[in-house]
């Protein structure tokens, strides 16, 4: 399979659409087709799973995560692998490394088991790169309450929750130093998007 699949990961407020859509025009600009898409919610199916997810009811974990690796399915088998296989860049917000922290490290689920069903789901895709925009828990919410609006299901989870969750990443990407390009959310806009792209353009010219 050609094409570049780079995610973007890290806690709620991290500024993860922000250096998205920067990539993403990058990238235009040069003449590459991106796709640019999220998860949950990439697809029609996954647009209704979003709602669930994010703004429904209670969930129990082991459902959470199911939801998650189902949306997971139809989003690489119809969005992302038809991209890669046309040479395209995909420019993903979240992908499994959130199920394995939000819902391995945040819920307290087997990692192992996290992994294994998203693993399945995708048949065994990883991207090319992931970056990780680390951002304390408290300064995402000072950045959320900012914005406005009112906090989806996971935003709303208690801050310990959103330090779990903020350990989880920070030790997935000590476990895969070579997929992982681990950033500062807080430095200016600009700056992260200048290391994203020295770690990207080698890729592009694989």
């Amino acid at each position: 399979m050609s094409g570049l699949f780079v995610t973007l990961e890290g806690g709620d407020g991290a500024g993860k659409s922000t250096q998205a859509e920067m990539l993403s025009g990058w990238l235009s600009e040069r003449g590459h087709e991106v796709v640019r898409t999220r998860e949950p919610g990439g697809t029609t199916l996954g647009v209704e799973l979003r709602k669930l997810l994010l703004h429904g009811g209670d969930v129990s974990p082991r459902a959470e995560a199911l939801l998650y690796a189902a949306d997971r399915a139809q989003h690489i088998a119809t969005v992302v692998r038809p991209a890669l296989e046309r040479d395209a860049v995909v420019v993903q917000d979240r992908y499994i490394d959130s199920s394995l922290a939000y819902q391995g490290a945040g819920r307290v689920l087997s990692a192992e088991e996290v992994r294994g069903i998203s693993t399945w789901a995708v048949e065994g895709l990883w991207p090319d790169l992931t970056v990780l925009l680390d951002i304390d828990p408290e300064e995402g919410v000072t950045r959320r309450a900012s914005r406005g609006g009112s906090d989806d299901r996971l935003e709303a989870e208690a801050i310990e929750f959103h330090r779990a969750v903020r350990e989880g990443f920070l030790a997935l990407a000590k476990q895969e130093s070579d997929r992982f390009l681990v950033l500062d959310a807080t430095a200016p806009a600009d700056e992260i998007h200048a290391h994203i792209l020295a770690a990207v353009s080698p890729l592009l010219s694989r």
